[in-house]
């Protein structure tokens, strides 16, 4: 009876993941389609005729290059500037105690409340301000400028749990504040770092509406998200290029995320544990 209800399990697990990844596996699968095939059997995901046409036709002419190299160039920046903010951000509230702290968290928390799009129209004021309208530094700062609270708690609550003794070593050898964050919490926080850096590439990789807005006159600047409507006319939209330019765009995404999974669980683990 029990391997029964095991096996039933299975099945029922096997057939709701399917259902789940369905769409992502459509969305290969149409990248591989002709036009044609496309809409006389759409739902089907084993191709008649395998074609690159529509990969190679998103990747020159919908200039999907320079778009690549710009999400590169604008995820990394963020991920560098997120993880320096939040880790040192959480170093000092893990590991020290001072007035007013437990309204820090108080302000944190509540700002996780605020829809982001309340905000956009402070940005886009603050970024044009700055003279970095239509350029993908101003893209880093405003995808880099929230709180980031998730992060943050990942890192106090991580270096909350770290011996003393470690720090306190490190202060009777000359270490400061940096030198100790950097030469002896950094290195233990790897599996946070982990975390943080799959999850923080993968927002924004995938962000769209700042993106959008801050280089709506500037195609040179716009990431793989909002290149995406180069394929999409006034009167006809190209959906098997719109598939392979999707297809291309989630390639980088499932190669970090197999790179770092394990770093990933430990670091959700290691943070929430206990």
């Amino acid at each position: 009876m029990k391997n029964f209800r095991r096996t039933i399990f299975y099945i029922v697990m096997t057939a709701f993941c399917f259902v789940w990844i369905y769409p992502f596996l459509w969305m290969v699968s149409a990248s591989f389609k002709s036009q044609n095939e496309f809409f006389e059997n759409g739902l089907s995901l084993i191709p008649d005729n395998f074609t690159f046409e529509n990969i190679l036709r998103a990747w020159n002419e919908a200039n999907f290059e320079q778009y690549f190299v710009n999400s590169v160039v604008i995820t990394v920046g963020t991920m560098l500037i997120v993880f320096f903010t939040t880790s040192t951000c959480g170093y000092v509230l893990g590991r020290y105690n001072f007035k007013g702290k437990k309204s820090v968290y108080l302000l944190l928390i509540a700002s996780m409340f605020v829809p982001m799009e309340f905000a956009i129209i402070p940005i886009y004021d603050l970024i044009k301000t700055m003279g970095l309208m239509n350029t993908r530094l101003g893209v880093i700062l405003a995808e880099s400028g929230g709180n980031h609270i998730i992060f943050i708690l990942l890192f106090a609550t991580f270096f909350s749990k770290i011996p003393k003794e470690l720090e306190e070593a490190a202060i009777m050898d000359g270490s400061g504040f940096f030198r100790t964050f950097i030469s002896v919490m950094l290195p233990l926080s790897k599996p946070v770092i982990g975390s943080v850096m799959i999850m923080q590439f993968i927002w924004s990789w995938n962000s769209f509406l700042l993106p959008l807005i801050l280089t709506l006159n500037a195609p040179e600047a716009r990431p793989l998200s909002v290149g995406l409507y180069a394929l999409r006319g006034e009167n006809i939209v190209d959906w098997t290029g719109i598939a392979a330019g999707g297809t291309i765009a989630i390639i980088p995404i499932i190669v970090i995320f197999l790179s770092l999974q394990r770093y990933f669980v430990e670091g959700i683990a290691g943070s929430v544990k206990g």
